[in-house]
Parts: structure tokens; C-alpha cells; sequence
């Protein structure tokens, strides 16, 4: 019989904490939840003070059966789910289930999987805290009802199956937003002037750029100012009016939360957030290390606190003096966000001994990127500020103004080990100028006009959208990646490279939804239904307060919209292309993979076809219309509408205006070859 048994939900954790345990300890999962609310109704008593109708997740009795055997068995039970508001649910589902002796029943949690974590933890146990558990509660109830109330709406008018939330129909929300932006933007013309200048004395050429006149900032707009400017300035002087010299310092970017995480994840190794969450996973259950067994190598990966511990700190700062010396080091505290609920420290490795380069052969490819992105960005943010020597300075030429800039690297700091990525195009990186003197006149060696046009702002990417969400209060660490694998999963959105892209039924779900449910399905109201979770968790409000708050006029609004729509039929967009079976003209549908034609006609006629969309650039073999198609997994390839009749042009690239065909470069495109299935029956 075992003194203790230790539950937590995934084999892999429970690999990892049994060797920090005596023998007489038990440690078993539960495979995640174990309860939830049932999938073929609502589940939620509407009639009885939103009581949810919790039940036994299908498919898991014989592992409850087991739990329940050992939980009798066992002198102790410590629930040890993951230290979240879903892990308190948990545990609190798993208390409800496993034992009326609720004092045999303690729940323990740990940031991190190391030998003094769960030690302590198990030495200092607790209650299970309702309030985690009713905030937990709060949003799977309330999100049930808006997803069981909205969704058939989208039934009745667009298509069976779809469906909407009241996070990712915000999403989704913001991205058709983004491409209206793009498709409505006008571009702006404006003209930039770049002159190279030679010092004299040292015979070195540096660039400059116009900035005004008479040092006042001035911006052009067409190639008449240009062209009125350049008669100015061809024949003038240019006379270096002011020399700035100082020194800036550049501090690191603090331990990852999730969002950040995540977003740099993106950025620098090109994961999906969904990719992300699964290794960082793996990474914190435990990873089998050579003659140090099963370890857990990061913090929890569900945080938006960059909070570090003590012990964490004087780890770090050992690694660093020893690694780099004294000079690279500096003790940093960071300020966490104000809507942060700083449960936990920011994501950080467990053991800084084990640098990545150290274990790389313990790990896969893609943990050993992600361990390395975590563990040196921890390091990176307990080190010294880079330093470098900068230069501004001011030219004049005839009483036009040139600015010039430019920088060089004194003291590498925390840029020696690493650098935070960004989301903005990367900028040459400027290095010094020449020793220059004011009064000094410079040569003028070339002027370069350069005529450009303002930009539409760009579409989101997974990492740009998280930050999005995040900045407006919209979801949590735990929902971000959910939220978008839901929405790209239901084809409301798609990829086109990195970029988010609202495909046709993913604008016209939206368009039913804003302007039926402008209230729910809006930033502001989102954001103050995650700020209430936050209250509940706190135990500042009841949640069914909450709940009872929200349904009163959400229920008024759903009636209301039903009666609106009850008369109301949406008619269908026609085409001008006849159906070949009976000669009604087709119409627009939508279907899971977007829009399609279809013959008015069904169900006497059911002709259905693809809608063909082509691009405005011809092939490069033979000038017919290329066709833009897709792969089974939604990959774009692009082929001549001739193929396979008298043109074999069919490429993975979007071919350019004026491109001539090249088969060596064009990269075939060839269907996988199935395995056959064998025959032999197996010995």
C-alpha cells in the first residue's frame, strides 16, 4: 500500500516527480480533465441558477475505476495538476470524484519540476482554492452559453457546423477589420533624398538624409518639389553645422511570459503557437537526461509575469560571472503588466548548468530551439546594457538641412548571447561616421532621389494577433493559442505564407455576427469579461452573479435577433456562369473550405463547382491566365489554366510580371506517392 499517492495529469510529469519521491509514494495521471460539460447538449441549468451538468468524460471510466482503487488505498492523496485556474479545476474535479474523505485530500503545486519544488510542495500542502476553481467555472459556463445561443443563428443563415465564441469571433473580429483597412487604403506619394558625402580630410564616404530647410523639418510630396530641391542643392555647399557625440545604452527584453514567447517563437524559429505550447509542454514535464534521469526543464510555460525568484537570480548570476565575467553582470528586476495576474515567475530554464549546447543530444531538434530561445533569453536578461558610441550631426547645403547618424558597439553586454527579434522590417545596422568637425565642408559625391509610397498596415501574423490580443485584454497565456487553432480549424481564417488571411466565410460569419451581436462580439466588452474572471479569481465577486448578470439582457438580445431574422432570407449572390446541366445562372455558397458555386436549382439540379481564381500576371511559358490552387493541406500552387492540354507551367511560386520560364527553377510539384498497403498477414 502506498503512504502517498500523487496525482497529476500527464505520464510524462509523473515520470519526472517519482524519483524526487520515496518508494512508498504513488504518482499516477489523469490524463488531463476528467469531468467537463457534456458535448451533445448546453449543459448548463439555465432554470436553476446556471448550475453546469458536469459528467464523466466518455471514454475514461477504467481509468477512474483505477484512480478510486488507489486513492482507497493510499493514506494521502495530493492532487498536483498544473498551478493554473484549469489546474484547479482539476483537481477540483478529481477531489469530487475520487473520495468522500475530503480531508484525505490535498492539493500541492510547483512552477517547476525540480527535486526542492516538489519536495517543498509536498511539505506544505493546501486547500483547493474555490476561487481559481469558480473563475475556471465562470468562463467555461459562459462561453458555453454564448457558443450554444449564437451558433445556430449561423445555422439558420450561412451553414450547419459553424460556430461562435466569444473570444475567437473578437479574433476573427480583428482580422477581417485589418483587411477591410488594407483594401480600403489609398497610397500616398513621398520623396526621400539621399546625398553620399566625403570627408576631405580622410577620404571616407558616409550617406545622408534631407530633413528640411533652414532646420526645419520638411516633407515632399512630389517630383516637382524634388526636382525644384535638387537645382538647390547640386551646386551648393555642404558645411557640417552641428556634431553631436554621446553614448546610449540598449537594455535586454525580460524573461518570457507566454505572449512573448510565443511571438519570438514565431519570429525567429517560424513555430505555430500551437507547435510552441506543445514543446514548451514537453520541456516542463521532463525530458530523459544522461545519468541525471527524467528532467523538468522549464518553468511553467502558462504566465504573464516576468517575476523571477531569488534562487533563480543567484543561479543566473553565477553562469554569467563564470561564463563572462563580472562586467556582464547585473541584478534586474521587471515590472509586470498591471492586468498580469503574476501567479507564477516568468518562464525561465529550471537548472542554469544545463546550458543548451550541453544537452542538445538529449533533445529533439525543435526543443533543443526552444530551450536555447528561453535559456538565453533568461540569461540575457540578468546582464549588463550594451553600450555604443553614437554620432549625430547636421549638414547644411544651401540653407537645406541633411541629417546624418551613426553608431558603433563599445560594450557587446547582454548582446553577446542574445537579441529580442521584432516584427517591423530589420534596418541596415547604422555603423560610425567619419571624424568629423563643425564648419568642415564636405564633398558631395552623389544624390540619390527615391520616390516611395506609404504602406497599408500589414496583416496580422500568429505572433502580431497574440500581441494584439493581449494589449486589448483578450484572453489569457492559456487561450491565445487555442483561440487561433479554432478559428483557423473552422476556415474563418487562413494562411498565406505567415500572414492571417479572412477567407469569404470567414467575413460573412463576421458581418451576421457584428451587426447582430455589436455588444458581445467587440473588443471593449471582451476585454471587461476577462478583467471579471480576474475579480472572481481574486474572490471579489461571486460567479454566478456574474453569469446572471450577463444573461438577463444576452438573452433579450438573442430573441430579439431570432424575431429580425425569422423573415429575413439571405440571397444568395448570383454569378454570370450558366449551369451546364439546366441553364440557371449559378450562385455563391459557402462551404467548409469557402466560397463555391452551386446551382439555385437543388435539389432538382446539384451541380456544384470549385470557383476558379486567377492572378493579373500571365504565364511565363505561354501568356495564358494562371490559376491560383490548393493543396489538400491549403497550400497555394499556381498553374497555367493550358495544364496538362499545351502547357505544363505549374509552380509552388507566385510568378512576377515579366518573368521568363525557367524549368530548372520551377520547382514541380508532384502528388506523394502512397504507401500499398500490404496483404501479408502479420506473424
Amino acid at each position: 500500500m502506498a503512504d502517498k499517492l500523487i496525482i497529476v495529469e500527464s505520464p510524462a510529469k509523473a515520470n519526472t516527480i517519482k524519483k524526487f519521491l520515496g518508494g512508498s509514494t504513488k504518482v499516477l495521471a489523469s490524463m488531463g480533465h476528467i469531468r467537463d460539460l457534456p458535448k451533445s447538449k448546453m449543459g448548463i441549468d439555465i432554470e436553476h441558477d446556471f448550475e453546469p451538468e458536469y459528467i464523466n468524460i466518455r471514454g475514461k471510466g477504467d481509468l477512474i475505476k483505477s484512480l478510486k482503487q488507489e486513492a482507497k488505498k493510499a493514506k494521502k492523496v495530493y492532487l498536483a495538476t498544473d498551478p493554473d485556474r484549469e489546474g484547479e479545476a482539476i483537481a477540483w474535479h478529481l477531489a469530487y470524484i475520487l473520495s468522500d474523505d475530503k480531508n484525505k485530500m490535498s492539493r500541492v503545486t510547483f512552477n517547476e519540476i525540480t527535486k526542492t519544488a516538489v519536495q517543498n510542495a509536498i511539505k506544505n500542502p493546501r486547500d483547493i482554492d474555490i476561487n481559481l476553481v469558480d473563475a475556471q467555472q465562470a468562463r467555461r459556463v459562459l462561453d458555453r452559453i454564448v457558443g450554444y445561443k449564437m451558433s445556430p443563428v449561423l445555422w439558420k443563415k450561412v451553414k450547419r457546423g459553424l460556430s461562435a465564441g466569444r473570444v475567437q469571433s473578437v479574433a476573427v473580429k480583428l482580422i477581417v477589420d485589418r483587411e477591410e483597412e488594407i483594401e480600403k487604403f489609398i497610397p500616398e506619394e513621398y520623396w526621400n533624398i539621399y546625398v553620399i558625402l566625403e570627408d576631405k580630410e580622410n577620404k571616407k564616404e558616409f550617406e545622408a538624409r534631407f530633413y528640411g530647410k533652414n532646420g526645419k523639418k520638411l516633407e515632399i510630396h512630389s517630383q516637382e518639389e524634388v526636382d525644384n530641391i535638387l537645382k538647390e542643392i547640386e551646386k551648393a555647399k555642404y558645411v557640417i553645422e552641428e556634431v553631436k557625440r554621446g553614448e546610449k545604452k540598449r537594455t535586454p527584453a525580460p524573461p518570457f511570459t507566454t505572449s512573448t514567447m510565443q511571438q519570438e517563437a514565431s519570429r525567429k524559429l517560424g513555430f505555430t503557437l500551437k507547435k510552441t505550447m506543445s514543446i514548451a509542454q514537453g520541456l516542463y514535464e521532463g525530458v530523459k537526461i544522461p545519468e541525471k534521469g527524467t528532467v523538468g526543464l522549464i518553468t511553467y510555460m502558462r504566465t504573464d509575469s516576468t517575476r523571477i525568484s531569488e534562487e533563480a537570480r543567484k543561479a543566473a548570476k553565477e553562469h554569467i560571472v563564470g561564463t563572462y565575467g563580472e562586467k556582464y553582470y547585473e541584478n534586474r528586476y521587471y515590472k509586470t503588466g498591471k492586468d498580469s495576474q503574476d501567479a507564477h515567475e516568468g518562464i525561465r530554464p529550471t537548472y542554469s548548468d544545463l546550458e543548451p549546447e550541453k544537452i542538445k543530444e538529449s533533445l529533439t531538434k525543435d526543443q533543443y530551439k526552444l530551450y536555447k530561445l528561453i535559456y538565453n533569453r533568461f540569461m540575457a536578461s540578468q546582464m549588463a546594457a550594451a553600450i555604443y558610441d553614437t554620432m549625430a550631426v547636421t549638414i547644411d547645403a544651401n540653407d537645406y538641412t541633411f541629417k546624418a547618424n551613426g553608431q558603433r558597439i563599445k560594450f557587446e553586454g547582454f548582446m553577446k548571447l542574445y537579441v529580442e527579434g521584432t516584427d517591423q522590417k530589420e534596418q541596415d545596422v547604422e555603423g560610425m561616421l567619419p571624424d568629423l568637425k563643425e564648419k568642415e565642408e564636405v564633398k558631395l559625391n552623389k544624390i540619390n532621389p527615391k520616390q516611395s509610397f506609404t504602406e497599408p498596415p500589414p496583416r496580422y501574423t500568429e505572433a502580431s494577433l497574440v500581441k494584439a490580443l493581449e494589449e486589448k485584454g483578450i484572453g489569457r497565456p492559456s487561450t491565445y493559442s487555442p483561440t487561433i487553432t479554432t478559428i483557423l480549424e473552422r476556415r474563418y481564417i487562413e494562411k498565406e505564407q505567415k500572414q492571417l488571411v479572412p477567407t469569404e466565410l470567414g467575413k460573412v460569419v463576421n458581418k451576421l455576427l457584428t451587426e447582430n451581436f455589436g455588444d458581445i462580439i467587440n473588443v471593449e466588452f471582451t476585454a471587461k469579461i476577462e478583467n471579471e474572471f480576474d475579480d472572481i479569481a481574486e474572490g471579489k465577486e461571486p460567479w454566478k452573479q456574474m453569469i446572471r448578470e450577463f444573461y438577463g439582457p444576452f438573452e433579450k438580445e438573442i430573441e430579439k435577433v431570432e424575431k429580425e431574422l425569422e423573415h429575413v432570407e439571405l440571397v444568395d449572390e448570383v454569378s454570370d456562369i450558366p449551369c451546364e446541366k439546366c441553364g440557371r445562372m449559378m450562385v455563391y455558397k459557402y462551404g467548409r473550405y469557402g466560397k463555391f458555386l452551386a446551382c439555385p436549382g437543388y435539389p432538382e439540379c446539384k451541380n456544384t463547382k470549385p470557383i476558379v481564381e486567377t492572378i493579373d500576371v500571365p504565364c511565363p511559358k505561354c501568356g495564358g491566365k494562371v490559376q491560383v490552387r490548393k493543396t489538400k493541406r491549403r497550400r497555394n500552387y499556381y498553374i497555367c489554366e493550358n495544364n496538362p492540354d499545351s502547357c505544363d507551367y505549374i509552380s509552388w511560386n507566385k510568378p512576377k510580371k515579366g518573368e521568363k520560364w525557367n524549368p530548372e527553377e520551377t520547382e514541380e510539384i508532384k502528388p506523394k506517392k502512397t504507401r500499398k498497403k500490404s496483404t501479408k498477414s502479420k506473424k
